[in-house]
């Protein structure tokens, strides 16, 4: 019953996230994590015996445990990257802005010379 939920959730999930790429909500380079993510999960539902075999290598006597331990591992690393790009952004944003003002105020001593 589990797996055919996770099953169902997995590729309303790959469908939502190509939705959200065709909407143009989400860019391309964002998606591709969100739909290999939403394929492990689809494969892992569809051939469970795959996460019982990767948890015996690591000797993880609960399976479902690592299957969540990467889902972290891989969540904790996309939230670090997302960190970079937003921290980059807002450096473009603040440095935008002061050209943006300096170019106002120039424009403004103009006007008041072709006044005079």
């Amino acid at each position: 019953m589990i797996y055919n939920f996770a099953i169902i959730f997995s590729v309303v999930f790959i469908l939502f996230i190509i939705n959200l790429v065709r909407k143009n909500k989400l860019d391309e380079k964002y998606s591709i994590l969100w739909l290999i993510f939403g394929t492990i999960i689809l494969v892992v539902s569809i051939f469970p015996q795959i996460i019982i075999k990767v948890a015996e290598w690591f000797n993880v006597y609960y399976p479902p445990a690592l299957l969540l331990l990467f889902a972290i591992l891989v969540l904790g690393t996309y939230i670090v990257h997302i960190t970079i790009t937003i921290t980059k952004q807002n450096k473009m944003i603040v440095k935008l802005t002061q050209e943006l003002a300096i170019l106002k105020e120039k424009n403004e001593k103009e006007a008041k010379n072709e006044k005079l």
